[in-house]
């Protein structure tokens, strides 16, 4: 068998099991690795090699936690919890359905803007749930809806706007790899490629808001309250006006260089000169902010580690060429097989972004010559990668939501977070994007 295969399929039965996702990781990749035909020292090697590529978004990652701590410190959070908890007991019983649709309709635009107008992408979910959760439980809204929620957030942007995140994705990667395979791009729409792949995100948000509607209740035990309601926060004017000064410099910092690390820096900076962050809390503030997110580093550099071994194995070449020989010249059939290639690569990885430069070498050849159109092939390699982002255990787009939704240990990351976002989006993502492959 495919030793990428059987990799995945390793680490996604150890993950389903309740192993963790970094250990699940590893033995998947010394699996595949030893399977592929590697030694055991090659394995490793190569294992430890591609750890060094996750070590840059694992430091922007605690750099966004430390400032996200320093926001949190401002009252921003607690403010506005404390405005629904109001709206909340000023409803009359049975009549806080609207307010669970605007909470979740603002959760949502949160994470949407999280990925273009203020680019920090996942650093707000451990700043802003947690003080939301005993809200949560006040209307009790079930969380797998909210990591749906969450997740749509991080992902639809990304994959349809060409903006902030998006800019990244669409045409620093997406456009520039499949040019690299010998298409001409000029004057081809991105959003226009990616349109009806993004409708089937749309799509699944919608089955999951039916399915999840029913009320769901959890255990406000003391441990429980302490995490979901964090120690009170006494928040001014000031410290709020402060906070939002501090968005927009962190905002402005990262779009001028480039960098999420230096405008989380910069943001910190800012309340540290301000006050609001005093000078002799500073240390403690930053670590506790860089703990915060550790979790999710490490799982990214795993990942990489993980990505690392898959390719040295040579599988991964193997896997899309025989793919490609099984096809022929079955249009409908290639369009399906591109896709679910795509899936199990990037459920493996953890990174859509990652995924593109795997694929598109092959994928764009073979399509030319089965006579997509290239707005078709566009489409379809951008989709093959976007598919298995939600519903990755490795994926930052999971394991976001979960990092805030589980504060208080009732959230399981694969079973609340995991197993529901993989149903609600990729199966409509393979049905839209294959859709589009025909149609465009």
């Amino acid at each position: 068998m495919n030793a990428v295969v059987v990799a995945v399929a390793v680490m996604l039965i150890l993950s389903l099991c309740r192993v963790h996702v970094v250990v699940a990781l590893i033995i998947g990749a010394v699996t595949g690795g030893l399977l592929g035909g590697l030694s055991l020292d090659a394995t490793l090697q190569a294992f430890q090699n591609g750890l060094g590529k996750g070590a840059n978004v694992a430091l922007s990652y605690a750099l966004l936690g430390a400032f996200a701590v320093a926001i949190a410190k401002s009252g921003t959070a607690h403010a506005l919890a404390d405005r629904a908890l109001r709206m909340i007991d000023g409803q009359r019983e049975g009549g806080t359905g609207k307010l669970r649709v605007i909470l979740l309709f603002m959760l949502l635009a949160v994470a949407m803007a999280s990925q273009n107008i203020l680019p920090i992408h996942i650093a707000f979910i451990p700043l802003l749930i947690p003080p939301l959760l005993l809200v949560m439980n006040k209307l009790k809204l079930d969380r797998r809806l909210v990591a749906c929620v969450l997740t749509f957030g991080l992902i639809t942007p990304y994959m349809f706007l060409p903006v902030g995140f998006g800019g990244i994705f669409l045409n620093d990667i997406l456009l520039a790899n499949v040019s690299d395979g010998g298409l001409d791009v000029t004057g081809i729409n991105v959003m226009h490629a990616m349109a009806l792949p993004a409708l089937g995100m749309l799509f699944g948000l919608a089955v999951a808001f039916f399915n999840y509607r029913k009320r769901r209740d959890y255990t406000s035990t003391a441990m429980g309250d302490t995490q979901a309601a964090p120690e009170k926060v006494d928040y001014t004017p000031k410290t709020l006006l402060v906070a939002l000064i501090a968005v927009i410099a962190a905002f402005a910092i990262q779009l001028w260089l480039d960098s999420m690390i230096m405008g989380a820096l910069a943001g910190f900076v800012v309340f540290s000169v301000s006050g609001v962050v005093r000078w002799r809390e500073a240390d403690d503030l930053f670590t506790e902010g860089m703990k915060m997110m550790a979790m999710i580093g490490f799982i990214m550099i795993a990942a990489n580690g993980f990505a690392s071994v898959m390719q040295a194995t040579g599988d991964i070449e193997a896997m899309v060429t025989s793919s490609a020989a099984a096809i022929g010249d079955n249009k409908p059939l290639a369009a399906l097989l591109m896709l679910l290639v795509g899936l199990l690569i990037t459920l493996g990885i953890g990174s859509s972004f990652s995924t593109i430069p795997i694929i598109a070498a092959i994928y764009v050849p073979l399509a030319m010559h089965l006579g997509f159109s290239p707005l078709a092939i566009v489409s379809l390699v951008g989709t093959a990668a976007a598919l298995g982002d939600a519903g990755s255990p490795a994926s930052d787009s999971t394991l976001g939501p979960t990092a805030g939704l589980n504060m208080d240990g009732q959230h399981n990351h694969i079973w609340d977070t995991v197993v529901p976002t993989f149903l609600h989006y990729n199966l409509p993502l393979i049905a839209f994007g294959w859709v589009a492959a025909m149609v465009l």
